[in-house]
């Protein structure tokens, strides 16, 4: 008989990926036991908190919540305030103030506005966080789109090197609906995890090396969306209906391919 989390699991796998949050939430409901192993298994649309002393929203994730509550990356602190939060070491509260900063800037560079949040927590030997990033076009569900970027990581300390572990997750969904068109609703998520060496001279080479890599992996995951996913729905809608009749459509294919072959030959 399959344990509670691989049946919950399984069947958040069949289901909109659209609706995994308040998904989640029913299954928390049904059986509050898988509350813990869920939010840390599932990875869901990132919600927006505002940080009571500094007045800037933040983002919230599994890793800066501590019971019920989330801390700030701008003040550390927790909203709503607790008594003991789990907070990071001087040194890594240093750089986790500096990535914050230099992911703002990435934020409005690359995405024109969104909201961006960056966690770091101490390790054994070395440390890990995470990057958020998330911006949505619009309020309605019906007609809009939210890209949700979570990057996990962690860096282990070398001698004058670092070894870098990312896994990256975006969440994107595009949803659209009108009388004259109908209904459209494009969503899912994509996961990729790449490790690298690199260079550390001090704890700022190492903000630069995340931004680096983060910078990569989105633009290559970004990359995959549009070309593999988005041009293969273009692909299906073209055999089903073309604009140039199929006849012209599948000669110029047969041209090609001729063409290919006797490159090849």
């Amino acid at each position: 008989m399959a344990e509670p989390i691989d049946s919950a699991l399984d069947l958040l796998r069949r289901l909109n990926p659209k609706d995994v949050k308040q998904n989640v939430d029913n299954i928390i409901n049904l059986n509050p036991s898988l509350e813990e192993e869920l939010l840390e298994s599932v990875d869901i649309p990132l919600s927006v908190k505002r940080c009571s002393s500094t007045k800037r929203d933040f983002l919230c994730c599994d890793y800066n919540r501590d019971g019920d509550s989330w801390r700030s990356p701008w003040s550390n602190n927790f909203e709503p305030p607790i008594d003991e939060g789990i907070t990071p070491s001087e040194r890594i509260r240093k750089m986790e103030i500096k990535a914050n900063e230099a992911f703002d800037v990435y934020r409005e560079l690359y995405f024109e506005g969104g909201i961006s949040s960056v966690y770091l927590w101490d390790m054994d030997d070395g440390f890990a966080g995470c990057v958020l990033l998330k911006k949505c076009t619009s309020e309605t569900a019906v007609n809009g789109g939210s890209w949700d970027s979570i990057h996990v990581f962690d860096a282990q300390d070398r001698a004058r090197t670092a070894h870098y572990k990312l896994t990256s997750t975006v969440i994107l969904s595009l949803g659209t609906e009108s009388e004259a068109l109908g209904g459209l609703d494009l969503s899912g998520n994509m996961v990729r995890q790449v490790e690298q060496d690199m260079a550390v001279e001090d704890d700022g080479s190492h903000v630069a090396n995340i931004g680096k890599m983060v910078e990569d992996m989105e633009l290559k995951m970004r990359n995959l969306l549009q070309e593999v996913y988005f041009g293969k729905a273009k692909d299906v809608v073209g055999d089903l209906r073309s604009i140039p009749p199929l006849s012209v459509t599948n000669r110029d294919r047969q041209t090609q391919r001729e063409m290919i072959s006797s490159m090849s030959r």
